[in-house]
């Protein structure tokens, strides 16, 4: 779910006016998820108290210094500037619709709260104008950084020399399955919320369609991906590639590799018809199996290509524990309860974005200096 700015950052520079009643939305996502992924490397630093050792700071007294030819070390720079500025472009386009919930409070204390957060917005032509240009800059700012982050992240994997890591196709590869992955996950909570908050007249099924659209070009796009990498593990020469992709079609792991096939190259084949399209619990359906199969494509990135190594006595298989299970789990339930409070406190449609695109609205009034 890390791509929900790139979405929303995208369709608003191609002026894609469908985006009004999901954008709001893939941006939360986004930010909750990257703040449940940066937890993890707290949990795996064993001593948490300890984690601020990992940050690019030179310390004398600890002998340790950054090393910026670690591709971790780029993760950090990468990651920690994405969130920073998802955030920004989450809270900037959120504003005017703050000022509004300023104006209809009647707790004085959400009134304080939502008018401290809206930074006395008026709605004014000058409120306006600095704020569409901010709004623009910030998506402008958006699409390469994402593209740049995902891509970094990839090389976490390509730089090495271990088998199955070591290719230059995973930054695209990397990129095409946020977007894939990040547009499942919209539909998937637009579905719920769409049912439980009564949502139909905002968010249309002309909306759901066109992401199951996009989600159809981005699996084949994945699926394209997967086939390129068997090609190339073959096409090299190189045994210790071969063995690895051979391993994962039919050894221990294949179970999970073709369930990742399966749910992120077959699944999304329905959506070639309308009357998929059309249906929501299929919608539903075929994104769940999505999100899945992007978990899979990660557990198979990385088990399979750790479990045999180049000593055959090191093989191994590996058993996930209670801890980690949980820990899996834990990072669901506080995604959850993120956008539940999200959902909760602030406006998961853009309301100005909306009026806007109603017919004969006139989202920026003159005259309101």
């Amino acid at each position: 779910g890390h791509a929900g700015t790139r979405i929303s950052a995208i369709l608003f520079l191609l002026r894609q006016r469908w985006r009004t009643s999901i954008n709001r939305a893939a941006e939360a996502m986004t930010l909750f998820a990257v703040m449940c992924a940066g937890i993890y490397p707290l949990f795996h630093v064993g001593r948490p108290w300890r984690a601020y050792w990992l940050l690019p700071l030179p310390n004398a007294d600890l002998g340790m210094w950054p090393n910026f030819k670690s591709p971790l070390l780029w993760d950090v720079f990468a990651v920690s500037t994405y969130a920073t500025v998802s955030a920004l472009f989450w809270y900037v386009g959120m504003i005017p619709d703050l000022a509004t919930l300023r104006d209809r409070a009647k707790d004085k204390t959400r009134r304080y709260a939502y008018g401290l957060l809206a930074l006395g917005w008026r709605g004014s032509a000058r409120h306006w104008r600095h704020y569409e240009m901010a709004y623009l800059l910030l998506a402008g700012l958006s699409t390469p950084l994402v593209v740049s982050v995902h891509s970094i992240v990839s090389f976490d994997f390509a730089v090495s020399v271990i088998p199955g890591w070591h290719t230059t196709i995973f930054p695209p590869y990397f990129v095409a399955g946020a977007i894939f992955s990040g547009f499942a996950m919209v539909v998937t909570l637009m579905i719920l919320a769409r049912k439980v908050y009564h949502l139909e007249h905002l968010v249309t099924m002309r909306h759901l369609d066109n992401m199951c659209k996009v989600m159809l070009a981005t699996g084949m796009i994945v699926g394209y991906a997967y086939s390129v990498e068997f090609f190339t593990a073959f096409f090299s020469g190189n045994p210790f590639e071969r063995f690895v992709f051979v391993n994962r079609a039919t050894g221990p792991y294949a179970w999970a590799v073709w369930i990742m096939v399966t749910c992120n190259v077959v699944a999304p084949q329905v959506f070639w018809f309308k009357k998929a399209r059309n249906s929501i619990p299929i919608m539903f359906v075929v994104s769940i199996l999505i999100n899945v199969g992007m978990w899979f494509e990660r557990f198979v990135i990385i088990v399979t290509s750790l479990h045999r190594d180049f000593l055959p006595s090191s093989w191994g298989y590996f058993r996930p524990t209670a801890v980690d299970v949980l820990t899996f789990l834990g990072s669901i339930g506080l995604f959850l309860t993120l956008f539940l409070l999200f959902v909760r406190f602030l406006p998961m449609i853009a309301m100005s974005e909306i009026k806007g695109v109603l017919g004969g609205a006139q989202a920026h009034k003159e005259g309101t200096r």
